[in-house]
């Protein structure tokens, strides 16, 4: 249920368990639906048709003006298994792998991505959970700088998608996969962190002691004002590669000037933030 992505953190496990923040993906880092951005070089590629792409830049629409409830996400769910059917894998990565930057990169939420640093510099797991394809979700994840990430699986058939879900990552799935992860890695959810829009997921949010609502929708909204849960808005979505700065080659000061800068953005979103571990 669960795919590593990127180095798994060798130290000693801390008293009382390690740490992790787990992000929902799609409206809390990115500001659209993974899934549904990626319809324009599946239709080049041949594998929707022009009907396909109209149907999912309305439910884009639909997504960003009200977020998905459970009935939306069960139909998009048999909807994505039943045109995904047939699919080739490698074909599906191969697109993921070539397109990902000049897709999701101006889609990444600024505030995300410093919240994540101060994750990171924390020393806390950053974790993505999310209802979209691990195909999809494992290269976001990577490119973030995430350390795990776990995602809905498709079943596979001599490399081809079958049509059916082997795990949905929805809702109590992805508790099931947060629990698993933190066997595995001994977190103590007690002092994780999670950040999720949608009242969807709820599970994943009462799983941590520290749960937050981003940019959440109407009922998730009301739930958090209820429980006394913080609520952010993020709403600069911005490219990651305008964030840094390349290297010059010349001079480690420069290279030792981004370290610094990005040390420097952690530190003042812990400072804003105000939480301890």
């Amino acid at each position: 249920m669960t795919t590593t992505t990127g180095k798994v953190n060798a130290e000693s496990p801390r008293p009382g368990g390690n740490i992790a923040a787990f992000f929902d993906l799609d409206k809390t880092i990115i500001a659209k639906s993974s899934t549904l951005a990626f319809s324009k070089p599946f239709f080049d590629q041949g594998l929707i048709n022009r009907r396909a792409v109209l149907k999912s830049s309305y439910a884009q629409f639909l997504f960003l003006l009200s977020g998905a409830d459970h009935d939306q996400m069960e139909r998009m769910r048999a909807h994505i298994a039943a045109m995904s059917a047939g699919w080739d894998v490698e074909q599906i990565r191969s697109i993921v792998a070539e397109t990902l930057h000049d897709i999701v990169d101006p889609l990444v939420f600024a505030e995300a991505a410093d919240l994540i640093a101060d994750h990171k510099l924390r020393g806390h797991d950053v974790v993505i959970v999310s209802a979209s394809g691990e195909e999809i979700v494992g290269p976001i994840a990577e490119a973030l700088g995430a350390d795990f990430s776990t995602a809905t699986q498709m079943e596979v058939e001599d490399g081809r998608y079958n049509g059916t879900v082997a795990f949905y990552c929805y809702g109590e799935g992805k508790v099931e996969a947060m629990n698993a992860l933190a066997e595995s890695r001994n977190y103590d959810l007690s002092r994780c962190f999670a950040y999720s829009d949608s009242i969807t997921d709820l599970p994943m949010l009462h799983a941590v002691g520290n749960p937050t609502a981003v940019n959440p929708d109407r009922a998730l909204r009301k739930e958090a004002a209820s429980l006394g849960w913080p609520i952010l808005t993020f709403s600069n979505p911005v490219s990651l590669r305008s964030r840094i700065q390349a290297p010059s080659g010349t001079t480690v000061a420069a290279s030792a000037a981004v370290f610094f800068s990005a040390l420097l953005a952690g530190a003042v979103t812990y400072g804003l933030l105000r939480r301890k571990p």
